[in-house]
């Protein structure tokens, strides 16, 4: 690798001259075409009309992807101002049935390769799925769930856990899980708003060479849902264990034992199809309820287009259960490609874990995480030089920026035919909102695009359009399919107004820090409400990240402001963790201010750098930059975060003893 990074805007990769004619978004437009629509000939052209004329181009994804319709609707967008409007009113349809539409052309073809630390690799064709998801559905029936009624899942990202919501979906009830990694606390606080039914739950699992037995978080879970009535059990860590003693109890197989026809329930568009919750730092985790039509459309249309997923490619993309993304790969489902899944600890027995995985399944689309790839970087790896990735044609990235270097990285290191596609979406949408297509260049340290059908536009703190290259808050300006039919209670919709609605009224207000540029691609450099308002001047906290965690000294880092209410600069705060036989002695002080003032700004150096053991993150892996600053103006740590939604919650511990010695 160069000793010189590249700037942002340096082109990493471009597309082969035919990929337009060979893509699916061509297909797709010779589809609109067919139906009246304009003529489209490059992404742009579609794009421009997909928000110009939102309506007609979901009603053309629709027909594409050949939604089954129980009863056709008299429309497919009626209304007028956000969020006062409805998507294909009348229509009915399932999500599931959507989802296994390709057994009856591909029954003997593989649907999921499952792979686990647990237990030995899987495979499932789709006539076995289709059989399994029959039968779940039958045990779901026989025990009293049908439409409306939820259903839970303590359990990681296995073919049971697939099998178990693709049941519950069929059958009009409504489907949550969170991963056997959260703590009790964070599980109940979700579930305990919306009442489950069914619990079904693993006793343990192996991450590495580490059993994590989970059976007492089970039970003590099952003891805060009173509205619990029947318990499955899957032996996930001891695969002949005994069942739980708990009446309600029964094993996975005596819920798979006996076989029915696999049907589906016709419901609307808008109906529930599963409640995703907030990371729940700060609070109660916020309920998001998406439905069955919108998550369809949203999900076929990001896989198909902007992957160009077809039947026979392979999507493997590493997530938990209690992260949106695993909703998104199991959506794979819907091109008729083979969704590869994977449980276990990514960096066992190392980093490369999970590209071995893409080498060995043979994968065509690998999604990771921005941190992931900057830890292989770190760590000086050169996947492609150890392992086959020559199948791999896109790297997708998210759950963070990924830094100028990562774009640098993977070209040299994992192999210049890879597509890589940073994108940044969220819970409350279910899909990514900006990322790119299989026809669009590659620029370093830049998401290449709007998404088909995603109107999205940076606004001044007024409300009015920003300037290109003029960073502002991140908004939607025209509905989506998949924004949230609800928030899980919220009867009268105050809060989903509030929530949303009320800083833009008419337009949706996500809460991203986001910059176009005269190109249309654009950067996202943090949350908005943890952004950093220096002297009038707003820093986004990605760019502390892109310079500081890339030290080989530092491990992670959270940076903070404290504002001056008198207007003055405020007090810039930095806290770091070192990496093994580091510390934070004067040279490294210096070598962190030296670079943020050379790669950045004067405006950038902190006021005060101090060293923690660890960094608090969630455990979707984001920092908790709002809960640290809460702290340091006073909140007790215990209401500033919930530990149980932390993956370290003993660094919330070392952040509250810093602020004790640095207040004392």
């Amino acid at each position: 690798m160069t000793n010189e990074p590249i700037e942002r805007g340096t082109l990493t990769w471009r597309p082969a001259e035919d990929a337009w004619a060979n893509s699916s978004l061509c297909d797709f437009a010779e589809h609109v075409v067919a139906l009246g629509g304009p003529a489209c000939s490059e992404y742009g052209e579609l794009l421009d009309w997909s928000l110009g004329e939102p309506g007609p181009f979901w009603a053309a994804v629709a027909s594409w992807q050949c939604i089954r319709w129980h009863d056709k609707p008299s429309a497919s967008l009626v209304g007028g101002t956000m969020p006062d409007v409805t998507w294909f009113p009348g229509g009915t349809l399932n999500y599931a049935e959507r989802m296994l539409a390709w057994a009856a052309e591909q029954p003997d073809e593989t649907a999921i390769i499952e792979l686990s630390q647990s237990r030995d690799r899987r495979e499932v064709t789709w006539a076995e799925l289709v059989d399994q998801v029959a039968c779940c559905r039958a045990g779901l029936v026989g025990r009293g769930v049908g439409r409306g009624d939820r259903v839970v899942a303590f359990s990681p990202n296995i073919s049971e856990t697939l099998v178990a919501f693709l049941a519950t979906a069929s059958l009009g009830a409504i489907w949550s899980s969170c991963a056997p990694e959260f703590g009790v606390r964070a599980v109940t606080d979700r579930w305990a708003q919306i009442e489950p039914k069914v619990l079904i739950a693993v006793d343990g699992y192996m991450y590495g060479t580490k059993g994590i037995d989970r059976s007492a978080h089970v039970d003590q879970i099952a003891a805060a849902l009173p509205s619990l009535e029947h318990i499955v059990h899957i032996g996930y860590l001891r695969p002949d264990g005994d069942l739980p003693t708990d009446s309600r109890a029964c094993a996975w197989d005596d819920l798979l034992a006996n076989h029915a026809p696999l049907e589906f329930e016709a419901v609307p568009f808008d109906h529930p199809l599963y409640v995703l919750f907030s990371s729940g730092t700060t609070g109660l985790p916020k309920p998001i309820v998406h439905g069955h039509g919108g998550i369809v459309l949203e999900h076929a249309k990001a896989w198909s287009l902007h992957y160009g997923l077809r039947p026979g490619d392979r999507v493997m993309w590493f997530t938990t259960t209690g992260w949106m993304m695993w909703n998104f790969l199991i959506s794979g489902l819907i091109t008729g490609s083979t969704i590869v899944l994977f449980d276990g600890d990514p960096a066992a027995p190392d980093l490369l874990a999970l590209w071995r995985v893409a080498a060995d399944e043979q994968v065509d689309v690998l999604g990771v995480s921005a941190p992931f790839i900057m830890a292989c970087r770190k760590e000086g790896i050169r996947p492609g030089d150890l392992v086959d990735l020559s199948c791999v044609r896109h790297l997708g990235s998210t759950g963070a920026p990924l830094p100028v270097e990562g774009f640098e990285w993977i070209p040299e290191a994992v192999g210049r035919h890879i597509q890589t596609g940073s994108m940044s979406g969220g819970t409350d949408v279910c899909t990514a909102f900006v990322g790119t297509a299989p026809t669009l260049p590659i620029r370093a340290g830049e998401i290449g695009a709007r998404m088909l059908g995603c109107d999205v536009r940076a606004f001044t703190p007024s409300g009015e359009r920003c300037a290109p290259n003029e960073t502002g808050e991140l908004v939607i300006v025209t509905p989506m399919p998949s924004m949230p039919i609800g928030l899980w209670g919220d009867e009268s919709g105050e809060r989903y107004r509030s929530t949303y609605f009320d800083t833009y009224p008419g337009v949706w207000h996500h809460g991203d820090w986001i910059t176009f540029f005269d190109d249309g691609a654009c950067q996202i450099t943090g949350r908005s409400d943890a952004t950093l308002n220096r002297g009038g001047v707003r820093l986004g906290t990605a760019d502390f990240y892109v310079i500081v965690d890339s030290m080989p000294e530092i491990a992670d880092s959270a940076v903070v402001h404290l504002e001056d209410k008198a207007g003055g600069p405020g007090e810039l705060i930095l806290l770091v963790a070192t990496a093994g036989g580091h510390e934070l002695d004067e040279d490294l002080v210096s070598k962190i201010k030296r670079a943020l003032r050379s790669e950045l700004s004067p405006r950038h150096v902190p006021d005060e750098i101090a060293a923690l053991p660890a960094v608090p993150r969630t455990l979707s892996g984001k920092k908790l930059e709002v809960p640290i600053k809460r702290m340091l103006l006073g909140m007790p740590a215990d209401k500033a975060a919930s530990r149980d939604s932390l993956a370290n919650p003993e660094a919330l511990d070392h952040v509250a003893a810093w602020v004790a010695d640095r207040n004392a």
